[in-house]
């Protein structure tokens, strides 16, 4: 179910308060064809990497939502939905999750971010119940923004299909014209995804 907060106006401006309800959602229907394997079921901490994810995820908004195979992705406690677009790339499982969703506005994340956390990702919550935009992106220092681990509201739907019925397949290439607002972060660690066993091998080690 999808979790309800109370949105609060700008100070000096006149208006009522109304809920904004909001949902989450894992990507977890790549190839990984870098990583050899499944990445989104690789053993972290005792668990499938994919279930420490959705975890982090629904511990801040209420409700996960994997988006991948539901005969290999179901069974980990977690709802999972089939991506209406296979072997389209994550253009298509940010789509896919919008159209499922009923909520005002969605965290989307990848499946291979082993330190996402429920302090970071609250933090984007926030920032997304704040704005007007219609996305809501990490961006670190270096001006790399991060879109596969951000809010979407489900109006921005609308703006994207598109461009990917069009055949783009970059995200940043189809937000391009989408109300789109940037969250600068200092720290990228939580956004650090693992695409090689090598690096995989590194970050186990510690």
């Amino acid at each position: 179910m999808a979790r309800h907060r109370t949105r609060t106006c700008p100070v000096n401006l006149q208006c009522y308060h109304f809920p904004v309800t909001s949902s989450g959602y894992v990507l977890a229907g790549g190839r990984s064809s870098r990583m050899g394997m499944d990445k989104a079921l690789l053993s972290f901490r005792g668990e499938p990497l994919v279930v420490s994810v959705a975890r982090a995820v629904r511990d801040v908004v209420g409700t996960a939502t994997i988006v991948g195979d539901p005969a290999r992705y179901g069974g980990l406690g977690f709802p999972v939905i089939a991506d209406l677009f296979p072997g389209e790339g994550p253009l298509g499982g940010i789509l896919t999750a919008l159209t499922h969703t009923t909520a005002d506005w969605n965290l989307i994340t990848a499946c291979d971010m082993p330190e996402l956390s429920p302090a970071f990702l609250t933090r984007l919550s926030n920032a997304a119940a704040q704005t007007g935009a219609l996305a809501v992106l990490p961006r670190g220092l270096s001006g790399r923004v991060e879109p596969l681990c951000a809010a979407y509201h489900r109006a921005a739907r609308e703006a994207l299909l598109p461009p990917f019925e069009n055949g783009v397949r970059k995200i940043t290439a189809a937000l391009e014209g989408l109300p789109t607002e940037f969250l600068t972060v200092t720290d990228i660690k939580p956004l650090q995804n693992l695409n090689t066993p090598e690096e995989w091998a590194k970050h186990a080690a510690g």
